[in-house]
């Protein structure tokens, strides 16, 4: 085995055991960036101008890097700032294929909307892109549960075709639950937003610090208020089939550096 690849092995097998999500560096994956020990002061960090989460765990500070579904192989280099003095690492981006999949939507305007309905998404994806982007305070618990009790359908990544027009990759994870099934955060967090929107129904927005947000939608119930502080496990809703959905199910995204991620990272790996 090369070294670097066996440095990335000891790395990964390290972070398993901590509170902290897998380190999967490639598109749609995560980097876990290991700073140094933990010292009285957090270090910052920087993708460009995309400030980065920053935890710390077992006695070591780590930076969280989102990485986006188009990232090209290669290395992203990020800033750390410890104090005045300025430092960078370097990621290796490794190559991950998504599969593809074709679905059939009743609604034709939910593939191909009117002049009314872009108008509608325009003005719903302002809103959504101001919460995707948000960066409070405070270090986020990392730590999460799956919040609705179903098998995974649909998995993060898939090249989606609807009505046999390509769309966008499907940028969360599927939970194959019944209509009022409870849906429960996470992880603890403070309730970002709510909302009915055109493609992803019935939505709550949870900011859990540091750029890392989750989302619910397709929800048949919304149980909690903007502004409100929310405990891991407390519920949210209920599953439900609004927006564009093909039958009743929870879709889960997670969002790190306004970069979707696959929620898988962030739960203990699957037997």
């Amino acid at each position: 085995m090369k070294k670097s690849l066996l440095l990335a092995a000891l790395l990964a097998h390290a972070i398993a055991a901590l509170a902290l999500p897998q380190h999967a560096p490639y598109p749609g994956g995560i980097a876990v960036i290991d700073l140094g020990p933990a010292g009285p002061t957090p270090p910052t960090a920087r993708w460009g101008e995309q400030p980065l989460a920053v935890v710390r765990e077992a006695g070591r500070w780590f930076a969280l890097l989102g990485i986006p579904l188009d990232t090209l192989p290669g290395e992203l280099e990020i800033g750390v700032f410890f104090g005045s003095t300025a430092a960078t690492r370097t990621v290796p981006i490794a190559v991950r294929n998504y599969p593809e999949q074709r679905l059939t939507i009743k609604n034709q305007r939910q593939v191909e909307p009117n002049a009314d309905d872009l108008a509608r998404i325009e003005s719903e994806q302002k809103v959504t892109a101001a919460v995707k982007r948000s960066f409070s305070a405070g270090a986020p618990a990392t730590a999460f549960v799956l919040p609705a009790d179903g098998p995974l359908s649909s998995r993060f990544g898939l090249r989606r075709v609807f009505n046999g027009l390509p769309r966008n990759p499907h940028a969360g994870l599927d939970v194959a639950v019944g209509t009022g099934a409870p849906v429960k955060a996470p992880a603890a967090g403070v309730v970002a937003n709510t909302g009915d929107y055109f493609f992803n129904g019935k939505t709550v927005f949870i900011d859990h610090g540091q750029g890392l947000i989750t989302a619910y939608m397709h929800l048949s119930r919304i149980d909690v208020a903007v502004g409100q502080a929310v405990a891991q496990g407390q519920r949210l809703g209920a599953v439900g089939s609004t927006g564009r959905v093909t039958g009743p199910h929870l879709h889960w995204a997670v969002l790190l550096n306004n970069t979707p991620v696959d929620p898988l990272l962030f739960l203990p790996p699957r037997q």
